[in-house]
């Protein structure tokens, strides 16, 4: 069965591209268009799409209200479409707060080595999440109007709980967060690696964490360049621990979360207590992410040997597999999302498939799993 989408655009010019790219996939069907956000929500209530493309900015009703009273009444995967620029990204992720799936730039050819891959990349982005229904995995709770967090306050040992008035699948029972045991393993580092819908899983799982958090954490999510500051300054205003987009020379500091930076690679140098982040621009052909699960999850693994714990989250494709294979063979923990919460089961699916996963885990039961193991609640 085809997926179904309405586009969503003011752009003439958009809406034809948009739907040109789409239609040439047997298994995507364009039924209707929309102009403005109001439009968008009227004919989102009488086509009843699997999927919708969204701009952002739109006359009569902008792309995130849009999203924020389509979710309202009738929950649909949408993708969002932006600009490559710091209002761009910041809006975006309002979008993707209001409920949006993912997003691509508008100019998506950005982030794709040729324009054949470019059309690929839009195929298949619509259909994974149009496979989706959104009643089937967790949204978190709008964090926007959260006040910032001081840092400089005294940290708090408590841990916070996540929120659990949304309908959001219960786990299941052997890997409930609150009945599973921690191994008694010694770490050093987490590192968490994600894509299609990571923005929100990651600030589901950071937002829990407390400010007493012992080790340092890698972020490595599927991000443009653009978007990579906005969104590390989000995080580290939401989160009791510290979050900060990866510079090179970093010392990787406990309580503290580093971003690897969109259109790099995130690397980890030296030994002991002097470990340091190299940050550098990649032209390598080989590789399709950057940055790239993998690459940072091999650096842990030579790094850190078995003292990491890492963790997969959503995402198209199987970046992370190779990368926690790596880890695996050195003894390290590696966890994955659960089907039932994750956008895209792809990521988490190609390692727990290959059989390096010791648990799969709902999105929701990530943070207080993470404590109970590190043992810092």
């Amino acid at each position: 069965m085809a997926v179904k989408v309405l586009v969503v655009d003011d752009s003439s010019f958009f809406r034809r591209r948009v739907s040109e790219i789409l239609t040439q996939d047997k298994d995507i069907e364009v039924i209707g268009f929309a102009v403005n956000g109001r439009e968008a929500v009227d004919k989102a209530r009488q086509l009843r799409p699997d999927v919708i493309t969204m701009d952002v900015e739109m006359p009569v009703l902008d792309g995130i209200s849009a999203v924020k009273e389509i979710m309202a009444a009738d929950p649909t995967p949408i993708l969002m479409f932006s600009s490559l620029t710091r209002d761009g990204a910041t809006a975006t992720l309002d979008a993707l707060d209001a409920g949006a799936l993912d997003f691509l730039p508008k100019k998506f050819e950005d982030i794709a080595r040729n324009n054949e891959d470019a059309i690929k990349l839009l195929q298949n982005k619509v259909k994974e999440i149009g496979r989706r229904r959104l009643s089937r995995f967790s949204r978190p709770a709008p964090a926007i109007s959260k006040p910032a967090v001081d840092k400089t306050m005294p940290p708090r040992a408590t841990v916070v709980q996540p929120d659990r008035s949304f309908n959001r699948p219960a786990p299941a029972v052997d890997n409930n967060a609150a009945t599973v045991r921690p191994s008694g393993k010694k770490y050093q580092v987490v590192a968490i690696g994600t894509s299609t819908g990571g923005p929100v899983a990651l600030q589901t799982i950071l937002t829990q964490l407390p400010a007493n958090f012992p080790h340092p954490i890698l972020l490595i999510q599927h991000m443009p360049a653009a978007f990579t500051p906005a969104f590390a300054v989000r995080l580290n205003g939401l989160c009791k621990i510290k979050v900060k987009e990866a510079q090179q020379g970093d010392k990787l500091m406990p309580g503290t979360a580093y971003l690897a930076p969109g259109g790099q690679q995130m690397l980890i140098e030296g030994r002991g207590g002097n470990r340091t982040l190299r940050v550098f621009e990649d032209d390598s052909a080989r590789i399709t992410y950057k940055p790239s699960v993998d690459v940072t999850f091999a650096s842990a693994a030579k790094s850190f040997q078995g003292d990491v714990l890492a963790v997969v989250l959503t995402g198209m494709g199987a970046d992370g597999r190779d990368g926690a294979r790596m880890l695996k063979q050195v003894g390290a923990t590696i966890w994955a999302q659960d089907e039932s919460t994750s956008v895209v089961y792809g990521m988490p699916q190609a390692v727990a498939a290959a059989g390096l996963a010791s648990a799969s885990i709902a999105l929701n039961d990530v943070a207080n799993r993470l404590v109970r193991e590190i043992g810092c609640g």
